[in-house]
C-alpha cells in the first residue's frame, strides 16, 4: 500500500512540476482566480458609479415643440442640466411621428425632442429620442422625471382647488412604514440569495475550464510528445498512472477554485464594508457541505476530462473535444438558476451537474434539507465513480501509445 501511494505521489509530483514550470501557467492558475471576483465586484461597481456620475454632470440638449404650454411646464424642464430650446410644433397627427425631429436626433443636433399639444383641459405629449445613444437616453430620462414631478404638482393643485385632500384622494391605501421593513429575511439571507444566482454558475464553469488544459497536457500532450511510452514503461500499473495524473489535475483545479473562493470572500468583505451587499449567513456545517459539493463535482469533472483527453491522439484533437464540452456545464448551470427552490421536486438533486448546482444554491441560502443533501451526495458519488471507471477504461486501452499514422 505504501509503495502504491508513493508511486502515485511521484507521478503526481512529476506532472505538477512539468505543468507549472511555465510562468504563464502560474498566471492562469494563481493570478486570474484571485483577481476575478475582486475585479468584478469592486472595479465594476466603481466603473458604473463613475459612468453614472459622468452622465449626471452631462448637459443634454432638448428641443421643446409646442404651440401652447401649461403653467410651470417650461420651468419644470429647465432643471437637471437640460439645455432647452424652442421650436414650432410639427404638423403631425401623432406626436410620435418622427417628422423633422428624425434628422436632428440622428445628427446629434439635439438629444431629445419634447412635443406638447393642448387637448381641452389636458395636454398630450411625446418624447422622441435615440435609444442607441446613451446621451439621448439620459435626456429622455431627465425629461420624463421632471415631467412626472410637474404632473404630480399639477394634480395636487387641481385637487386643492376643489377642496380635496391630495393625499387621501390619490393614496387611499397607504403603506405603514417603509416597504423594506416588511421583509423578515435578514441582510445575510438576502445576500445569500443574490450570490446564489450566479456563484454556482461561475464556480462550475471555472472548475470545468481550469481542468481542461492540465488534462490535455498530461494525456494527449504526453502522447503527442512521445513521452507516454516512457511512463508506461515505469514499474507502475495503469491504475496508478491514472490516479497520479488525476491527483495532479485535481490539485491544479482545486488550487484555482480555492483561490477563486478566496478572491470572492475578499470581494464580499469589501462590499459588506461599503453597504452594497452584506456577507451571506452560513454556519460552519453549511460551509463544510459547500466544500464537499465542490469536491465531488471536481472529482467527476477531472476524471471525465482525463478520459476524453486520453482518447485524443493530439493536443489539437483534445482541445477540439474538451472546448465545446464546457457547454455540458454551461447549459445546465443557466437552467438551474431559474428553478424555484421552494417546494422543489427531489429528482432534481439526482441529475448530473444540476444536483451540485442546486446544492450550492441551497447552501448559499443557508438551507440544509437532509433528504436533499443525501440525494445529491449519493448521486454525486455515483457519478464520480462512473467517471473514474470510464477514465480507467481509457487508460487500460492498448492503443493509447499509437498515433494517427
Amino acid at each position: 500500500m505504501n509503495s502504491t501511494r508513493m508511486r502515485i505521489t511521484t507521478i503526481a509530483k512529476k506532472e505538477l512540476v512539468e505543468f507549472v514550470r511555465d510562468w504563464r501557467t502560474i498566471v492562469a492558475i494563481l493570478v486570474i482566480p484571485v483577481l476575478m471576483f475582486p475585479l468584478l465586484f469592486i472595479l465594476f461597481p466603481l466603473l458604473l458609479e463613475a459612468e453614472a456620475q459622468e452622465l449626471d454632470e452631462l448637459i443634454v440638449d432638448v428641443e421643446l415643440q409646442a404651440d401652447d404650454l401649461p403653467d410651470g411646464f417650461q420651468s419644470a424642464l429647465e432643471y437637471s442640466s437640460i439645455n432647452l430650446t424652442f421650436a414650432e410644433l410639427d404638423a403631425v397627427e401623432n406626436l410620435t411621428e418622427p417628422g423633422t425631429a428624425m434628422e436632428k436626433l440622428r445628427s446629434g443636433e439635439v438629444d431629445a425632442v419634447v412635443r406638447v399639444r393642448a387637448n381641452n383641459s389636458t395636454w398630450q405629449y411625446a418624447v422622441l429620442h435615440m435609444s442607441t445613444s446613451e446621451q439621448s437616453n439620459e435626456a429622455r430620462s431627465r425629461v420624463l422625471l421632471n415631467l412626472g414631478e410637474w404632473e404630480q404638482n399639477e394634480t395636487r393643485n387641481r385637487l386643492v382647488a376643489v377642496d380635496l385632500d391630495p393625499d387621501a384622494t390619490l393614496n387611499p391605501l397607504q403603506w405603514n412604514g417603509s416597504i423594506a421593513q416588511g421583509d423578515v429575511a435578514s441582510k445575510g439571507e438576502q445576500a445569500g440569495l443574490a450570490l446564489s444566482l450566479f456563484i454556482p454558475l461561475v464556480l462550475a464553469v471555472w472548475t470545468f475550464s481550469s481542468a481542461i488544459q492540465p488534462s490535455i497536457d498530461m494525456t494527449a500532450g504526453e502522447r503527442e510528445r512521445g513521452t507516454l511510452e516512457a511512463l508506461l514503461g515505469l514499474p507502475c500499473t495503469r491504475a496508478e498512472l491514472l490516479f497520479g495524473k488525476w491527483l495532479a489535475v485535481a490539485t491544479i483545479t482545486a488550487a484555482g477554485v480555492l483561490l477563486q473562493i478566496a478572491g470572492l470572500t475578499f470581494a464580499i468583505g469589501y462590499l459588506a464594508t461599503s453597504d452594497i451587499i452584506s456577507a451571506p449567513t452560513m454556519t460552519l456545517g453549511v460551509v463544510a457541505l459547500l466544500c464537499v459539493a465542490v469536491l465531488l463535482f471536481a472529482i467527476t469533472v477531472v476524471a471525465f476530462e482525463l478520459a476524453l483527453a486520453m482518447r485524443a491522439h493530439s493536443v489539437k484533437e483534445a482541445g477540439s473535444v474538451l472546448g465545446p464540452a464546457v457547454l455540458l456545464i454551461l447549459f445546465p448551470a443557466l437552467f438551474t438558476q431559474v428553478i424555484n427552490l421552494d417546494g422543489i421536486e427531489l429528482f432534481w438533486f439526482a441529475i448530473p451537474v444540476v444536483n451540485v448546482l442546486l446544492a450550492l444554491r441551497e447552501l448559499l441560502l443557508n438551507r440544509v434539507v437532509p433528504v436533499h443533501v443525501l440525494v445529491w451526495m449519493v448521486s454525486s458519488a455515483v457519478y464520480a465513480t462512473l467517471a473514474a471507471l470510464y477514465a480507467a477504461r481509457q487508460f487500460n486501452r492498448e492503443d493509447i501509445v499509437t498515433t494517427l499514422s
